[in-house]
């Protein structure tokens, strides 16, 4: 079936000039201003390295203004050069004077790196205005006359609509790169799969994402049944009447706005998929660092809840065995506290050993796949989190309506 987009491989890209936007937001020493991981520069390879004959201009983000980590790209330019093995170009402006002379002079095979555009008070003015309203931005009208194609490869901001991401759909053919490609792939064949059972895993502290993908997903037989830990069950265990206690319910207050709202969703959610939504029946307690399990029913506790119970775990283990495709996002517990790491360790491991799909998720997901050395043991792993939850909640996301807006444009352009 023909993609409703544009891939790197529907056009020659040799000896042109190729406007790449990124998503290497990465974790920065706020000190030093070095980076603490160079994850999301590598996730980018594969498309650089595919646009080798080409004069590859990057446009990218680091944090936002007010932050400690809101920071000049010139970091990632050099860890950039280091992984890729070669020169690795960095500009200080973005569409200044020497900015544009540097595009101008670029050979073939060369890579430059703009300053971040978050520099720029357009990227943040004009966020979810209307595109024609992003392409008169100073941004497209000084850079687009440059480049002859937009290669769209930040999955991560595609729920996001700026300027740089999609500020440029209308007046350059815009592709996807090799990030976005298979992210769109791979996500989609997860959620259409009729391989049953599907289960959907959904934990960490933001259980109110998880809540709107828990309903979509169940409404829509995307899965036959969600496992709840974490936060989530936190939520899921207070709608169901179990008072969690104060120490914990008040952790979950102050991570999710209109906590009691949500938690009332959860309880509408158990009404009518009772059977499709697993609860912890035991769960473990903070008891000055160590671990104290307890039964669900033995709840209040004055000791915040930091893990599901091992009688919790070998009952997921069991449902993901039988699985023939698993969506696992959010941690089961604290994990990067080796005491309370027990849940998130042992249900990962289990996803890698099983025969089913599966697609991994989420920022301390993907920390805690790579912490217990799990990536190519995993069909998927997505680098996206707003992004991912946003897709898997059935939401429209503006980097792949850009995508499909820019291919419909040009292919009538071309006809």
């Amino acid at each position: 079936m023909a993609r409703a987009f544009f891939t790197m491989d529907d056009f020659d890209l040799s000896g042109r000039t190729v406007l790449l936007r990124v998503d290497i937001n990465s974790p920065i020493d706020p000190a030093t201003k070095t980076l603490l991981n160079d994850a999301r520069l590598r996730e980018h390879l594969s498309t650089i390295r595919d646009l080798r004959e080409s004069k590859v201009v990057v446009l990218a983000h680091q944090s936002r203004p007010g932050k400690d980590d809101f920071t000049s790209l010139e970091p990632h330019a050099e860890r950039l050069s280091a992984l890729l093995g070669r020169p690795v170009k960095f500009v200080d402006g973005l569409y200044n004077r020497q900015a544009l002379d540097a595009i101008r002079s670029l050979e073939p095979g060369e890579v430059l790196v703009l300053e971040n555009v978050r520099f720029f008070a357009e990227e943040d003015a004009l966020a979810d205005q209307k595109i024609e309203k992003m392409a008169k931005t100073h941004l497209v009208r000084k850079l687009a006359p440059l480049a002859q194609y937009f290669v769209l490869d930040a999955f991560a901001a595609a729920h996001r609509a700026q300027p740089s991401l999609v500020g440029f759909v209308d007046v350059l053919p815009t592709l996807a790169g090799r990030v976005m490609e298979k992210e769109l792939t791979m996500l989609n064949r997860a959620v259409q799969s009729q391989d049953r059972p599907k289960l959907a895993i959904f934990g960490g502290v933001k259980a109110d994402d998880s809540i709107a993908v828990t309903k979509h997903m169940l409404e829509k037989d995307i899965v036959d049944k969600v496992l709840t830990t974490g936060g989530v069950a936190n939520m899921f265990l207070q709608a169901d009447g179990i008072d969690v206690g104060a120490p914990t319910a008040d952790f979950m207050k102050k991570e999710v706005e209109e906590y009691g709202a949500y938690v009332g969703q959860c309880k509408e959610l158990l009404a009518k998929f009772r059977e499709r939504i697993l609860l912890p029946t035991d769960v473990v307690l903070n008891d000055g660092g160590k671990r104290k399990a307890v039964h669900v029913k033995s709840l209040p506790s004055e000791l915040q809840i930091c893990d599901i119970g091992l009688d919790t775990i070998a009952r997921y283990i069991d449902e993901i065995r039988a699985a023939k495709t698993v969506f696992f996002n959010g941690p089961a517990g604290v994990f990067e506290k080796d005491e309370f790491s027990v849940g998130t360790r042992e249900l990962l491991q289990a996803i890698a050993e099983s025969d089913a799909f599966s697609v991994v998720g989420g920022g301390h997901t993907v920390a805690a796949v790579e912490q217990y050395g799990l990536e190519d043991a995993m069909d998927h792993v997505s680098t996206g989190g707003g992004a991912l939850i946003n897709f898997l909640a059935g939401k429209e996301l503006p980097l792949v309506m850009a995508l499909e807006r820019s291919r419909k444009k040009f292919t009538e352009k071309k006809a």
